[in-house]
């Protein structure tokens, strides 16, 4: 299933029904998983590792070196989980010794001319949209949508079920299941469409507007949000998950509304 014209080291390690089309170049330290699909003209680094039924197009470059001039030539690794598409030209560098990988899930859709930077970690169904940039050591959550044109500081850390309106600078972190727009970059509501299309009740999805509107509507700092929250609302996994995620953000996290600068 490797096209006579494809350049495959004998080293690499290709599971069973692996289509590799014409020139296209893998090299030796690579793993790529059962009835994955390798197009034309893809390069695939040392450090890369594929899951199953993945399909990668034209131009796309996975696992060469970081971007980075602390990068100093240490083992590392891109790890691309199970039935992940990568459209053309995307490209997916490995880790650094900060963390040693880059991570993508399962089910993902990475499009065209997209950039993922050493150390990311990008959990499972999340979709990035064409021409994003996301820098290095960022964290994306599962079932994230990123429109297309937006850009990732480096360090920055995005829940899960957020979506990201095209064109977007996320400078500041976004806590779950909300949906950021404008410049500068702020909240514009939960991201109720794509809850319900995932199974949340009306019941969940109000508990997380209300616990919002604490945050960025009743005209308390955080802090203060936060301490309501916990006195007023009583603990569940998604109110905990929030409150966790903001608790943890050293770089604050986005503003509400567009009403001040970040």
């Amino acid at each position: 299933m490797i096209h006579q014209l494809a350049a495959v080291d004998k080293r690499a390690k290709i599971s069973k029904n692996v289509i590799v089309e014409p020139f296209t170049t893998i090299a030796g330290d690579v793993e790529i998983g059962e009835g994955t699909w390798i197009g034309p003209n893809v390069t695939i680094m040392d450090g890369a590792r594929i899951g199953k039924n993945c399909r990668i197009f034209p131009g796309t470059v996975i696992s060469a070196i970081p971007q980075d001039l602390k990068f100093d030539g240490e083992d590392t690794q891109v790890i691309i989980g199970d039935d992940t598409t990568i459209r053309e030209c995307v490209t997916v560098n490995r880790g650094t010794k900060a963390l040693g990988y880059t991570k993508i899930g399962k089910n993902c859709l990475i499009m065209a001319t997209s950039h993922i930077a050493h150390d990311c970690v990008i959990g499972d169904h999340v979709i990035i949209v064409n021409g994003c940039g996301i820098a290095g050591h960022v964290e994306i959550g599962d079932y994230t949508v990123m429109g297309g044109l937006s850009a990732v500081h480096q360090f920055g850390k995005i829940g899960k079920h957020v979506m990201i309106s095209g064109g977007t600078l996320v400078r500041k972190d976004i806590p779950p299941y909300v949906k950021v727009a404008r410049e500068p970059m702020s909240y514009a509501g939960i991201n109720s469409v794509g809850l319900r299309r995932r199974g949340f009740t009306n019941e969940k999805i109000f508990e997380i507007q209300k616990i919002y509107r604490a945050i960025f509507q009743m005209k308390m700092n955080v802090s203060q949000a936060i301490s309501h929250i916990e006195k007023e609302m009583l603990p569940t996994a998604e109110r905990d998950e929030i409150l966790q995620f903001i608790q943890n953000s050293p770089r604050g996290i986005v503003k509400g509304y567009g009403t001040g600068k970040e």
